[in-house]
């Protein structure tokens, strides 16, 4: 039985406001911890705290909510989900890749840059992936990137771990590029990054993303992803679709992406 963890949300404007440097209290041997909620690589090491964390607390849907759409997405075009192989971008302790697992993908492929992922997904979900790669997609070596092209997946999924500086522009654009000509495309971003006000680069480069020739989009639809700490639901939204081609580097400068 996975032992529960007594966490604690503070009250303070920081934390109402800031997603990125949002935190929490972990109580452990009488002594508070402070763990910032992307600091994945502590999370990771305690058995049972992601979950309990973002999933029983914060009630998050996302990885239920993304596979969904993309099931969806190519229910439409009359191909067949279960013959998928899927590259599960920014995998973590394997969620996402239990949830592919249930609706019967072919093969799955996780990726990830901290190996406290890799050891939290072969720790709690030991067999659901089929190779799990610990990589930075923005310094891939090429014998790396042979081995994950390999797999031949025509499909990449990647949930809750895009546009806080956890999965920069040029790793989604490197693993987009690794994905097969017409495979899928399955993401979700929070839903100000739509909005022409938000300059950030991720921002930028996935509205230019979802109306280029690169990418056809089959389904989006914003949904409340989880709930902050003081319980006001955080909306995403999740898109599903058609890599139509490679996105080039010419792309990517002229848009002033690469950094």
């Amino acid at each position: 039985m996975i032992k529960r963890h007594r966490i604690q949300f503070p009250k303070d404007e920081l934390n109402a406001y800031d997603q990125s440097e949002t935190y929490f209290y972990l109580h452990a041997s009488g002594h508070p911890r402070k763990i910032r909620f992307h600091d994945y690589d502590e999370i990771y090491q305690i058995p049972g705290l992601y979950e309990q964390l973002f999933y029983d607390r914060l009630k998050c849907v996302s990885p239920v909510k993304v596979t969904a759409i993309l099931e969806s997405a190519i229910k439409q075009s009359q191909e067949n989900f279960s013959e998928l192989r899927v590259l599960d971008l920014g995998a973590g302790n394997g969620m996402v890749g239990e949830e592919l697992k249930k609706r019967g993908v072919s093969r799955l492929i996780g990726v990830d840059i901290i190996v406290e992922a890799f050891e939290a997904a072969q720790r709690d979900r030991p067999g659901v992936y089929d190779a799990y790669y610990v990589e930075d997609f923005c310094l891939l070596s090429e014998e790396s990137k042979e081995s994950i092209a390999s797999w031949q997946c025509d499909c990449m999924i990647t949930v809750a771990a895009l546009g806080f500086g956890d999965i920069p522009v040029k790793a989604f654009i490197e693993a987009f590029n690794i994905i097969k000509t017409k495979g899928w495309i399955g993401f979700n971003i929070k839903d100000t990054f739509l909005d022409q006000s938000d300059n950030s680069g991720f921002s930028k480069m996935v509205r230019e993303l979802i109306f280029s020739k690169y990418l056809d989009i089959y389904h989006i639809e914003r949904y409340r992803h989880r709930l902050s700490t003081e319980g006001e639901p955080l909306h995403y939204f999740a898109i599903a679709g058609k890599k139509n081609a490679d996105v080039p580097l010419e792309f990517l400068k002229s848009k002033n992406f690469m950094v």
